[in-house]
Order: C-alpha cells, then sequence, then structure tokens
C-alpha cells in the first residue's frame, strides 16, 4: 500500500522503516533494503511510544513495516513497489529449481536442492510463513521452547550457507510449457525451470466483515508478534478458539490493558492454554462471533452477538488480534496442479503433484499434519525427488492424496 505524507511532513527526505522488534515483515524490509544497498534508518516504535506516534500520524497505521520513502509512505512488505522504488528490471532467468515459499517446507527443500548442487532460487513474499509468527515453540526437536522468529533464522541462515538465490517476490503466474514451467513474479521477473517445488503455505483468513479492509493495520491485526507493541494500555480483543488464538491473548495480557478472547464455539486449544489465559486475566466470550467493526480512521469497538441466544453486546476495543485459521495459498496455481475441496495441493506420499516436474510440501499441502517439524521433513523429500527428475530417473506411476 502506498501513501503520501500529509503537508505537516513535506521536508522528510532519506528512508526511514519503522520497525518492531519481533516482526519478520519489518526484518523483510531491512532486508530488502540492504541487499539493494539504500541505506536507512531503523525506528522501533514499540520501544519508543514518541516514535510510534508519529509512525501512526504520518501513515494512519497501527501496524509495522511502515517505510517513508522521500514524501512516499509504502505499509507492510510491499515487495513490488519496493522494488518499482529501488529493485533491478525484471528478467528472465534459467534454474535448476524454482522453490515457491519460504517456510520450513521451502528452506528446508532449498537446503537438499543445494547439496545435490542444483542451480536453485526461492521465491516468497516472506521468509518463515507461519512458524515466524509463532510466539514460541515447544514441539520442535533439538529445542525444548524457542521462539518462531529465532527458529526461523537459524533456518534462514543455514540457507544463506548455500548458494541459493532468495528473492523476496510475489508469484503472479506459473504454467508449463512443454518440458519447461515457467513462473512469473507479480515486478515482471520470469523463472524457467524443468523442477518446481511448490511450499507456498497458508495464509490467515479475514472475518468478511464490512469495514475490514479499510481497519486493517488501523486496529484490525493478523500479526500480533508484529504489532503487539503498539497496543500498550489499550483494550484489545482476540478472535478465534485454537492454539494460537490462546497464544495470542495471553501473550497480549503483557501489553493491553484488558483482554478479551471471542470464540465461535468451545475452545479448541490444548488445556494449558486455557488455565494460562485464566491466570493472566483473559476474559472468554465462547459461541460467540463478531458481527460489525466500528471507527473509520481506527477500530473504536466491535459487535459480538451470542450464537445461541442472538443477544449481542458492544465492546470497546482499539484492537483486534485475529486468529481464525488460515487458507492455503493456491489461488496463484490456476488449475496448474490438483487440489481438493479445500484447495490444498494434492500429493502423494513423496511429494509428487498431478503434474510431472512438480512437487509440494509443507501446510498447503493435503498431507493432514500441519507441523513445523512434518513440514521440513516433507521439503526434504519433494527436494530430493526433485532430483531424481533433474536428473532424467523416471517417476514413478503418481498416487495423490485425497
Amino acid at each position: 500500500m502506498l501513501n503520501t505524507l500529509p503537508e505537516i511532513f513535506p521536508f522528510m527526505a532519506g528512508v526511514k522503516v519503522y520497525t518492531t522488534e519481533n516482526c519478520p515483515y519489518c526484518r523483510m524490509v531491512q532486508a530488502f533494503l540492504r541487499k539493494h544497498d539504500v541505506e536507512f534508518e531503523l525506528v522501533d516504535v514499540g520501544k519508543d511510544r514518541e516514535a510510534a506516534r508519529e509512525m501512526i500520524e504520518i501513515s494512519g497505521q497501527r501496524g509495522v513495516p511502515v517505510t517513508v520513502v522521500g514524501g512516499d509512505v509504502v505499509v507492510g512488505f510491499d515487495a513490488k513497489r519496493l522494488r518499482e522504488l529501488f529493485g533491478t528490471p525484471p528478467e528472465e532467468v534459467v534454474y535448476d529449481a524454482v522453490i515457491v515459499g519460504a517456510g520450513p517446507a521451502g528452506l528446508t527443500a532449498a537446503v537438499y536442492c543445494a547439496r545435490k548442487l542444483m542451480k536453485t532460487v526461492i521465491l516468497a513474499e516472506n521468509i518463515g510463513g507461519q512458524a515466524a509468527w509463532s510466539w514460541a515453540i515447544e514441539n520442535y526437536m533439538g529445542f525444548s521452547t524457542i521462539s518462531g522468529e529465532e527458529l526461523v533464522r537459524k533456518f534462514e541462515e543455514q540457507v544463506r550457507g548455500f548458494d541459493v538465490r532468495l528473492e523476496l517476490e510475489s508469484v503472479g503466474e506459473v504454467r508449463k510449457e512443454g518440458e519447461t514451467l515457467l513462473v512469473r513474479t507479480v515486478s515482471g521477473t520470469i523463472y524457467r525451470t524443468r523442477t518446481l517445488i511448490l511450499a507456498p503455505g497458508k495464509e490467515p483468513r479475514r472475518l468478511g466483515l464490512p469495514g475490514e479492509e479499510q481497519l486493517m493495520g488501523k486496529g484490525v491485526s493478523i500479526c500480533a508478534i508484529c504489532d503487539a507493541p503498539l497496543y500498550r494500555d489499550k483494550p484489545v480483543a482476540v478472535v478465534g478458539g485454537g492454539n494460537a488464538a490462546l497464544q495470542t491473548a495471553i501473550e497480549m495480557t503483557e501489553f493491553a490493558s484488558s483482554v478479551t478472547l471471542i470464540a465461535r464455539r468451545d475452545l479448541r486449544c490444548d488445556e494449558v492454554y486455557v488455565d494460562r489465559a485464566k491466570e493472566a486475566g483473559v476474559q472468554t466470550f465462547s459461541h460467540h462471533e463478531v458481527t460489525a467493526l466500528h471507527g473509520d480512521a481506527g477500530l473504536t469497538g466491535i459487535t459480538v452477538r451470542d450464537r445461541e441466544t442472538g443477544e449481542e453486546t458492544d465492546l470497546d476495543v482499539e484492537g483486534l488480534f485475529l486468529a481464525i485459521g488460515l487458507a492455503p495459498n493456491t489461488g496463484f496455481l490456476k488449475g496448474l496442479v490438483a487440489l481438493n475441496e479445500e484447495d490444498e495441493i494434492l500429493i502423494d506420499e513423496n511429494g509428487h503433484t498431478s503434474v510431472p516436474g512438480v512437487f509440494a510440501a509443507g501446510d498447503a499441502t493435503c498431507v493432514k499434519a500441519k507441523q513445523i517439524i512434518v513440514a521440513a521433513g516433507d521439503g526434504a523429500k519433494a527436494a530430493l525427488e526433485a532430483h531424481e527428475y533433474f536428473e532424467g530417473e523416471p517417476e514413478e506411476e503418481q498416487i495423490v492424496c485425497t
């Protein structure tokens, strides 16, 4: 999203990036600027309240990152716009393996491809995917507990130890042309390859309410780990009933003046989170749903409805964090590979899709277990199969899960 600075900031020059300490998208902006040798000033609005007020006044956003470039304001990690401002013109290049997605599956696949000496590129909007949004991970072998950001950083460091190109880009089109696969990014760069590994992960679901897009970043957030410090001493609500929602609600009690959890049905989380939420003072509305968002320039409140009685209640909150599940990020495939009714990529036990030369791994596939350790393992399997295909070894008949 691109805005223009208001007249009260007519002489601001240079590049300034407003961030918070744990925001993965902020790290993406910084990495992009450093890659293109752009000097910038970094401002942590999670620690500097005056800077936070400045950022909100400049951009109207209560979410990071916000990048000020001369007289323009770029909201979020907008790779297309940043590339227009600082990047190189589109090109056409050839790789042995193209990997779409840089979550645990995609990053692991890249390591295995690189170890097989395949010329490899990763195309992804962000590094880490869902894993980077996690406050704490307690079930990844080798670590009793580790933050999502730290685990993703370790993945990324290992990938960067190999000769792997990592481009922060959105993929707009994928199609097969004879024996070649063509991948076009939204900025126009074309990648041609014989082997493609799809690991696009999932993206957060939205409520679908009027005003939601207008208020995104202005009170409504899908990344609590990014935006939590901007809601210090403010009343907030969290929507969802799974582990992610409970974790978010618990962590938000460290920042907000009050935290309300809204779940459509009974809580579906591990019991330990229920106990922690009670101890932290989280107020819970089970069997309720959000029916309206209030506010224009920023969120001022929400309306929730009891799904059993129909009774509605207005809640005065300034922040609403969405943790209502995820949808496969497969819209860009446009019929390239077979999908199931959930729009997940159909694969067999070795990561083969319905198209020769195209493999898949991670949470966007039909594999039932959506876990970091499973995604990483399946990324390795997909890469090994891609190498066999690249070397010309015959594929077995593909049987995909349903």
